[in-house]
This record gives C-alpha cells, structure tokens and sequence, in this order.
C-alpha cells in the first residue's frame, strides 16, 4: 500500500512538467524558458522542504496518519490549479499540491520499520519502485490532455486534468487508511526532537544528500525537463515525447527494488560509486547537439614571395611552385535527413583559393583558407538508448542511497532519510530551473548534461576523498557492509 500510495503522490508531483509544456505549445499562457523551468521545478521544492518534518513526524506518528493526511491536504491545491488564470496562481498552486512529494519520507520511514536490516535495502527499493508514477503521468497525461480538449479545440478543458489528479488522491488517502496499520520505530515515542535530529551533525548525512541530489534530484529533473526536450530538439508531438520520457522514468522507477537488492548483496558503496560513474560518462556522451556547422580549418599559405601564374580547384601556383589544394568532397554536398542513423559526427574539409592570377604575394601569405564542415545528427534512438541507462543507474542509485542511511543510522531513518531526500529534492527543483537559465544564456539544449556531469564529478570526488579518509582512520570496521 506504501508503494502503490508512493505512485500515486508521484504521479501528481510530476503533473505539470507535462501540463505546462501543454499550455506553453498552446499558446494558452506565454511563459519564457525560465518561467517554465520555475513552474515545472515548484512543486519539488515544496515536496522538498517538507520532507524533513514530515520524516520526523512520521517516526512519531507512524505512518499511516501522517500519509493519510498529507494525501488529502495536497488534493485541495491540485484542485485549485484548475482555476487559475496565469503564473503566479499556478505557481501558488504548485507550491501547495508539491507537498505531495514528501510522501517519500513517510513511506520509506514506514516501510523500513516493517522489516530486519538484512531486508531493508530491497524492500524500500521495491516502495522506491513507485517512482514510476512519473511515467504514469508522462505517458498517460499528454493522451488524456488530448482527449479532455478534443485534440486542441478546446484548450480550456485542460482545467478538468488536475481535478481529476485531485480526485485520485482523495481517494487514495480513504484506502491507505482504510487497508493499512500504523507501526513505528521502538522508543520512538519517547525521543526528544533534538535527540531526533543529532545525527544531522554527521558530514556523512550531508554527503549521501548530495548523491541523492544527483539520482533522485536528477531524476525528477529529467522526468519533466525530457517533455519539452524532445519536443524542441527532436520536433516531437506531446504525445510522443510523452512516451520517450516513460523510457526514461517508467523503468527507472521499477529498478529501484533492483538497487535495493544489490545494495544488500554487494555494499551500498559499491553500488552508488558504479552509479555514479555511468552517469557521469552518459552525461559526458550526451554534450554535443545536433549541429551543421561551417568553421575555419587549416588553411594553404606561401613559403616563398612571388606572383601568382595559375589558380585552380586542386592547386594554386606561385612562380614555378605548386601548392596542392584539397578539394571539396561530393559526400561534403550530401544533405542528410533525421529518419537516417547516423552515430558518428561526419567531417569534411577542404581548401578555397583567397588569391587570383597575377596577384604578388609574400611568404607566409595565404593562398587559399581551409574549410571544415562538422555534421553532427545526435540520432534520438541513440539519444534515447543513453538517456535509458541514465534513468536506470539513477533508479539503482535512490536505492543504493538509502541501503547507506538504514546501514548507519537505522533507528533515525524518518529523520536522515528525511533530511536526505530534502537535498534531493532540491535538486528535483533547482535543477530544471538551471536548466532554463542556460538555455536561455547559451542557447544549447545539451547544457542539461554538462551540469548533470559537474555535480556527478564531485560526488565521485568526494565519494574517493570520504573512503580514503575513512581507510586511514580504520573506521571501515564499523560497517560491516564496508560503506
């Protein structure tokens, strides 16, 4: 019931990165870049923010209040959303439907409390699984958008969407109540809050937050940014690049109990340090746009004075000396359409006379510049193939994440995990907003994976820094699954 309530609250956590990249292409609201960044990442920072007292008062409550109660107080402003007439309402709105997101603390609090620790990794990797509400939402939304509008004809129907969503969690909340029994962890009771939130001071909770910044705040990131992504880089419909994102978020949801598993098996450390290594050389793949381009290449020029006497396509004499001149190519001429695969950037180069017959030249001048000619397809299958592995390492990674917390603070899993999943999810907010502001500074698309790389090297960094630090205190000892 934790994983099936999960998918519901991400489900509608993720509404708008569909719903505003559909209002956006319609020309209902005219939103810059940045707006639409905002108003995608808005909601995760709510979901965000209130991961941390929400995980506290689930290790008090128990879950089965706290999840209730969170379900049904985020379905009034997801009703509202419906209502709004420009961007500070659906921003308001958003911010208020985004608590729905902390439905992550409550969950894995009360899913861990249920288990031994030899268990723990693959049974909150299978709640984690619930992160595949985002495919839900990305598959399922941009089609039911459709059918509520009558295929575009009338845009204000789209207002029935998040009432719908709204409905949904109403009644998800009546069954979680109904079908579930509280629990919580021993002594919890009696706890202090400061005494709850102690192990805050450990470096380590504030390290494995910036790993989930990156896998979980990535994901979210990514399971709305990809929408609008494909439907500007690849010219795709809503509808299809709906489906294309499910590639990414469906599966990386469902691995996550895969993640989990592995986790319990080879050590929490392991397994985030490989993830964060695939992700970081995905990233790294994914930096160059589609582009056509014609730049400066190396040029011809005299190695001696004197008068030019002939000038051709191949050659250029000066005096009695020939210089040899490449020519275009025929394939150079090839225009090349986007149904073709093509993998790698094709590259031409060739030389253009700048002098004529009978003009006087001196040494080193230049006879004729070079011409490089770069194409580069950035096919989308191929884009698509290493966006799927990013989602996959990613969903193994909120799983490895987690194994890490229940390994070293396994009686403050609300409150770390909590704390944890505020930076991730900070990272589910910042993200596409930064991702706006450098498309609108640089202009290129592909400046989401540079940044995706960035943050994916320090946490390798840093990841190496914390073991090497931890081998020479001979702490490992402490940690029984060497993490």
């Amino acid at each position: 019931m934790s994983t099936l309530a999960f998918t519901v609250c991400f489900a509608a956590w993720m509404l708008n990165g569909v719903l505003v990249t559909f209002l956006a292409d319609n020309g209902v609201f005219r939103w810059t870049g940045s707006e639409m960044g905002t108003l995608i990442g808005i909601p995760v920072l709510t979901g965000s923010v209130l991961r941390l007292p929400i995980g506290v008062l689930t290790d008090r409550y128990g879950g089965r209040p706290v999840f209730t109660g969170l379900l049904l107080l985020a379905a009034v402003p997801m009703f509202l959303l419906g209502s709004v007439g420009g961007f500070w309402g659906f921003l308001l709105c958003s911010l208020g439907f985004g608590s729905i997101g902390s439905g992550f603390a409550v969950g894995i609090a009360f899913t861990a409390v249920w288990f031994p620790k030899h268990q723990q990794g693959t049974a909150m990797g299978i709640f984690g699984a619930g992160n595949a509400g985002a495919a839900v939402t990305t598959l399922g939304a941009p089609s039911l958008l459709r059918w509520l509008t009558g295929g575009g004809t009338q845009l204000e129907a789209w207002r029935t969407l998040p009432k719908l969503y709204a409905a949904v969690l109403v009644l998800m909340a009546v069954l979680f109540y109904v079908t579930t029994v509280n629990r919580m962890p021993e002594g919890s009771v009696s706890k202090r809050l400061g005494d709850m939130l102690s192990p805050l001071k450990s470096t380590r909770v504030w390290r494995f937050g910036l790993y989930y910044f990156l896998v979980f705040g990535g994901f979210v990131a990514l399971a709305q940014w990809l929408v609008p992504y494909y439907t500007n880089v690849y010219s795709m419909s809503l509808v299809t690049a709906g489906l294309m994102t499910s590639i990414f978020s469906g599966p990386s949801g469902v691995i996550r109990a895969l993640g989990g598993w592995l986790s319990d098996r080879f050590g929490a450390r392991a397994v985030t340090f490989w993830v964060l290594v695939i992700t970081s050389a995905c990233c790294a793949l994914l930096f160059f746009p589609k582009m056509d381009v014609e730049s400066p290449g190396r040029g011809v020029m005299a190695t001696r004075a004197g008068t030019v006497t002939a000038v051709g396509t191949d050659s250029v004499r000066v005096g009695e000396t020939d210089f040899v001149l490449k020519v275009m190519p025929q394939s150079a001429k090839r225009v090349f359409s986007d149904s073709e695969l093509v993998v790698m950037p094709v590259i031409h180069s060739w030389h253009e006379p700048v002098v004529k017959v009978g003009d006087p030249v001196i040494k080193r001048q230049l006879l004729a510049r070079g011409v490089t000619h770069i194409y580069f397809q950035a096919n989308v299958w191929i884009f698509t193939v290493l966006v799927f592995v990013i989602g996959i390492a990613m969903g193994i990674g909120k799983a490895s994440v987690y194994r890490y917390i229940a390994d070293f603070f396994p009686k403050n899993v609300g409150v770390v995990g909590g704390t944890v999943g505020v930076i991730g999810g900070l990272g589910g907010f910042f993200c596409p907003v930064l991702f706006g502001y450098l498309l609108d500074t640089i202009g290129l698309w592909t400046t989401t994976w540079m940044a995706l790389f960035a943050t994916g090297v320090v946490c390798i960094l840093w990841l190496a820094v914390a073991v090497r630090a931890r081998g020479a205190k001979g702490s490992d000892a402490q940690d029984p699954a060497g993490n």
